[in-house]
């Protein structure tokens, strides 16, 4: 097997970049970047953030005509000062900062030991733009599909799925795969060190609810403002007695919140190259502790309930930390070191991100709306024309806000000015159609 070369996806097509000034695309590194040469086609019309692990005097280069920032050890303890203890240090779980910092909705992350891949027919595959079509249809986490995703194109929901769930729930997170070396632990890769994976499967199927899975950070997408406060990758690396489970303990926490806060977890296409295979005595070395500990860690979230009054990914997440700490700390110390950790990352997100905790303070921007549309709602009991200040969220998402709360209090969005929203609950009778469509209104 091999991986596309840089002149063979130079030789593609320029199809339309979408979502180009909606998504980062976040690289943990400690090397150059050259990988990006066969990436340019793809990657050059977005934004990237480069998260430097290790020594901070290193210079990173960068191939020119890249739009990039690039932050080291020091940038991350000046921006985020005490609060920097909960980003980890030598150790790619690092990436998490550039989640962080980005003001995007969505996130794209990739190693820089990942090449381009060719489907099939020899065509080099652009990844990023499947991550994007998964993210933009729905996912299916209630009921099983045997034809995988309903939304793709060719496929669509089998006979007896049921019509009351054919409309989805949003897509939070779009989980890629890899051929070429596989994304095997220490004992595996020792039993089959000459193991390579060249089966390519054309499928995306969604999680199912109530089921977990082993989250890979080195070929991911997400929606950012759904489920980005939960996409913490532990502490991992220098000082720590663990390493190479920062992905998987992130993917555990954000598949109980996306059960929680109905949404949904995507897996399959796309595939990248992976290139080059980590040492298994190092990775057993790091690994070593946690393959134990899994096997308590995993029944913990396999049992975990978040309360009702959990409505945003904040909040769960905060839950999930004190769960963490009684639950966890009886298998090692370290666990009561993480939750701890866990609160100080969503202290350092909010810090970073103001407008995203709260919608008449800001509350409809982490996407979920559950808050805003309890509130609406109880408005609406005693009002018929409620007004929402949106003027943490901006035009376009208070427009965007209009849309859902349509959708999901339901009411009738007649008028957006100021960035404000004025709210009708229409009759009960009605069918609740806008009179005014947020989507076109000026």
């Amino acid at each position: 097997m091999e991986s596309a070369t840089a002149a063979e996806t130079a030789a593609m097509p320029r199809g339309v970049a979408h979502l180009k000034d909606e998504l980062d695309i976040v690289i943990p590194t400690i090397r150059n970047l050259d990988f990006l040469e066969m990436w340019r086609p793809f990657f050059q019309p977005y934004h990237l953030i480069i998260v430097q692990d290790g020594d901070p005097t290193k210079t990173i280069k960068v191939p020119e005509g890249f739009d990039y920032e690039l932050y080291n050890r020091n940038d991350i303890n000046r921006i985020l000062g005490p609060k920097a203890s909960c980003i980890s240090f030598k150790d790619s779980a690092c990436r998490c900062f550039g989640y962080m910092v980005s003001k995007k909705k969505y996130i794209f992350t990739i190693d820089d030991d990942c090449f381009v891949a060719k489907d099939p027919s020899g065509k080099p595959i652009n990844a990023l733009e499947q991550h994007i079509k998964n993210l933009l249809c729905p996912s299916t986490p209630f009921f099983f599909n045997t034809l995988y995703d309903p939304f793709a194109d060719g496929a669509d929901f089998v006979r007896g799925y049921p019509f009351s769930l054919r409309e989805g729930v949003p897509t939070a997170v779009s989980h890629g795969l890899w051929l070429n070396i596989p994304d095997y632990d220490a004992p595996t890769q020792l039993v089959k060190p000459m193991e390579r994976n060249t089966r390519f499967v054309d499928a995306v199927l969604t999680i199912p609810k109530g089921t977990l899975f082993p989250m890979c950070g080195m070929n991911l997408a997400f929606d950012r403002d759904l489920i980005g406060p939960a996409m913490y990758f532990g502490l991992m690396g220098d000082g720590q007695p663990i390493g190479r489970y920062d992905d998987m303990w992130a993917g555990w926490c954000i598949k109980v919140i996306c059960d929680h806060l109905g949404l949904g977890v995507k897996t399959g296409l796309p595939y990248i190259f992976h290139s080059k295979a980590s040492n298994p005595f190092v990775n057993l070395r790091k690994e070593y502790k946690g393959i134990f500990w899994q096997e308590e860690i995993i029944p913990f979230f396999q049992s975990v309930s978040l309360p009702k009054d959990c409505t945003t990914v904040q909040k769960c997440y905060v839950e999930l930390s004190k769960m963490v700490k009684e639950k966890l700390t009886k298998v090692d110390p370290y666990f009561d070191k993480l939750a701890d950790a866990m609160v100080t990352w969503i202290d350092a997100w909010d810090e970073l991100n103001p407008t995203g905790a709260s919608v008449a303070n800001g509350e409809a921007k982490n996407g979920v709306y559950v808050n805003v549309v309890d509130r609406v709602r109880e408005a609406f009991k005693t009002e018929e024309v409620v007004r929402l200040d949106c003027s943490h969220a901006g035009t376009n998402d208070c427009k965007k806000i209009g849309v859902k709360l349509r959708d999901l209090v339901p009411c009738v969005p007649i008028m957006f000015k100021d960035e404000q929203i004025i709210l009708w609950r229409g009759k009960k009778d009605q069918e609740l159609n806008s009179v005014m469509d947020p989507a076109t209104s000026p």
